[in-house]
C-alpha cells in the first residue's frame, strides 16, 4: 500500500510539473511575443517620415541592419517597394495576415515559419504616418515548440530533483499516515478493542469493533453449541448406561429364578416365593419401560393447553396417597388455596404434583411430617425425610438420580420422576427449586409463570 501511494503521488507530481512547465512556457512565449510586437512597433517609428524626409532605401537599410530587423516597404496595394533582404520589387505581399490586418485596422502582427529561410519570424506591419505606404518589419524568433524544447533540460532536472524529494517525503509521510491504520488492523486481528485519536479513522474503528463483537458473540454461540452437543452426548451415554443398569437388576432376578423353576429343584414355599419374585420383577421392568417411554414422549409435539384446577388436582392426589400416609403414620399439614387455575393439561399438573407428593411420602421417616402449600404463585412440598447431601443436590433433577443409592432397591424409584417434573416445568414456563439437608428433609418449590 505504501508503494502504491508513493507511485501515485509521484505520477501526480510528474504530471503537475509537466503541465506547469507547458503552461509556464506558453505564458512566457506569449509574453515575449507581446514584447517583440512592442519593439517592432517602436522600430517602425525610426523608419518613418518625417525623420528622414523622402524615402531613402540606403538609409532605411542601414537603420534596419542597425536595429537587427528586416524591413519591407509596401505600397497601398501591398506590393513591395523595397525590401532590405533583397526581395524583388513589385511582388505582392497583400495575402500576408499582418498586411491584411494593417490594411483593415492600421497595423497587424503575425508569427509564422518562413519556408524560404527555414526560420520562425515575427512580422509587424503598419501604415506610414501619411498613409501612403506600409512598413513591415520582421524579426527572427522561436516557436512555442522550440521554446519548450529549449526549456526541457531544465524541466528534466527539476523533475529528477522533485522525484527524489517526493519519494523521500512520501516514504516519511505514508509511514506517518499509515501507522494509525496499521495499529487498527493489528489490534483488530488480535481481537482487541480498537481505539484511535484520528477523527477520520473513528468510523473504521467502530466498524472493526462491531465486527469483533459479532465474531466474539458467534464464537461464544459456537462454544455453547459445542458444550450442548458434548453434554447431550454425555447425557445420552449416561442415559444408556443407567437404563442398562436399571434393566439388568430385574432381568437378572427373572432369569435366575426362571432357571431355578425350570430345573424343578424348587418345591412348596420356595417355588411360590420364586414365582412371586419373577412376577414382581417383571412388573418392575414394565414400570421402568413405561417410565422411559413417558420421559421420551415429553419431547414430542406440543399438545394444546387449557385451564386446570390445581386445587382439585392436589386434593385428588392427597386422597390417593392416604393409605401410604396412614401406613407410615405421617403428619400432613396442608394450605391449599381455592380455585388456583393454571394454563396446562390435567395429566401434566398431576404428574408434577404427584411426583413431588409421592416422593415426600416414599422418602420420609416413620411418623414424619409433610407440609403442602398451594397458592396462585407457587406449589411447595416439604418433608422430614432422608434428605439429600450438598454434593448430590445439584444432580437431583438428573435422569436416574435417586436419593437412595441402591437404585430403587429399597424405595422402589427409578430416578426419572424428578427429571420428568423438571422437563414438564420448563415446557410450561415454570421454575422449580430444591432445598435439602441430609438427614433432615427436603423442600421442593414450583413457581408458576405470571401469565
Amino acid at each position: 500500500m505504501k508503494k502504491r501511494i508513493m507511485w501515485i503521488t509521484f505520477l501526480i507530481a510528474t504530471l503537475t510539473l509537466l503541465l506547469f512547465s507547458a503552461l509556464s512556457t506558453s505564458i512566457y512565449y506569449h509574453s515575449s511575443l507581446e514584447h517583440t510586437q512592442q519593439f517592432l512597433r517602436g522600430y517602425t517609428d525610426a523608419l518613418q517620415e518625417p525623420a528622414y524626409g523622402e524615402l531613402d532605401w540606403d538609409r532605411a537599410k542601414a537603420v534596419a541592419e542597425k536595429l537587427g530587423v528586416r524591413a519591407t516597404f509596401l505600397d497601398g496595394e501591398g506590393n513591395i517597394l523595397y525590401d532590405t533582404a533583397g526581395d524583388e520589387a513589385g511582388s505582392s505581399r497583400a495575402d500576408r495576415p499582418e498586411v491584411r490586418e494593417a490594411m483593415e485596422k492600421g497595423d497587424g502582427f503575425d508569427v509564422r515559419a518562413s519556408y524560404t529561410l527555414g526560420k520562425t519570424y515575427a512580422y509587424y506591419c503598419t501604415k506610414s504616418g501619411d498613409g501612403s505606404y506600409f512598413i513591415r518589419l520582421s524579426l527572427a524568433t522561436s516557436s512555442m515548440a522550440e521554446v519548450y524544447l529549449e526549456s526541457l533540460p531544465a524541466v528534466v532536472v527539476f523533475l529528477v530533483v522533485a522525484a527524489l524529494l517526493l519519494l523521500l517525503f512520501n516514504y516519511l509521510a505514508t509511514d506517518y499516515m499509515l501507522r494509525p491504520v496499521e495499529r487498527l488492523v493489528r489490534d483488530a486481528a488480535q481481537s482487541k478493542r480498537v481505539t484511535t485519536e484520528s477523527e477520520e479513522l473513528r468510523p473504521i474503528a467502530e466498524i472493526l469493533n462491531r465486527l469483533n463483537d459479532d465474531i466474539a458473540a458467534r464464537m461464544a454461540e459456537i462454544e455453547k453449541e459445542k458444550e450442548r452437543v458434548e453434554e447431550a452426548q454425555s447425557s445420552k451415554d449416561e442415559f444408556i448406561a443407567n437404563v442398562t443398569h436399571e434393566m439388568n437388576t430385574p432381568l437378572t432376578s427373572i432369569r435366575g429364578y426362571s432357571e431355578l423353576l425350570a430345573s424343578g429343584k424348587l418345591e412348596g414355599e420356595m417355588e411360590k416365593k420364586a414365582v412371586e419374585t419373577v412376577l414382581a420383577q417383571s412388573e418392575r421392568l414394565s414400570s421402568l419401560v413405561a417410565s422411559i417411554i413417558n420421559y421420551s414422549e415429553l419431547d414430542s409435539g406440543e399438545l394444546p393447553v387449557y385451564e386446570v384446577d390445581a386445587s382439585a388436582v392436589t386434593r385428588e392426589i392427597l386422597l390417593s396417597l392416604a393409605p401410604a400416609i396412614a401406613e407410615k403414620h405421617l403428619v400432613f399439614r396442608t394450605e391449599i388455596a381455592e380455585k388456583v387455575l393454571l394454563q396446562s393439561r390435567n395429566e401434566r399438573v398431576s404428574e408434577v404434583f404427584g411426583n413431588l407428593l409421592s416422593n415426600a411420602v416414599r422418602y420420609n421417616r416413620e411418623g414424619g411430617e409433610v407440609e403442602v402449600r398451594l397458592t396462585a404463585r407457587e406449589f411447595s412440598v416439604s418433608d422430614t425425610g432422608i434428605g439429600i447431601s450438598g454434593e448430590d443436590l445439584p444432580r437431583v433433577f438428573d435422569r436416574f438420580f435417586t436419593a437412595d443409592k441402591s437404585h430403587g432397591g429399597k424405595k422402589g424409584g427409578f430416578g426419572l420422576g424428578l427429571s420428568v417434573v423438571k422437563k414438564l416445568c420448563e415446557k410450561a414456563g415454570w421454575s422449580i427449586e430444591a432445598e435439602s439437608k441430609l438427614g433432615e428433609g427436603s423442600r421442593f418449590t414450583v413457581r408458576f409463570s405470571e401469565d
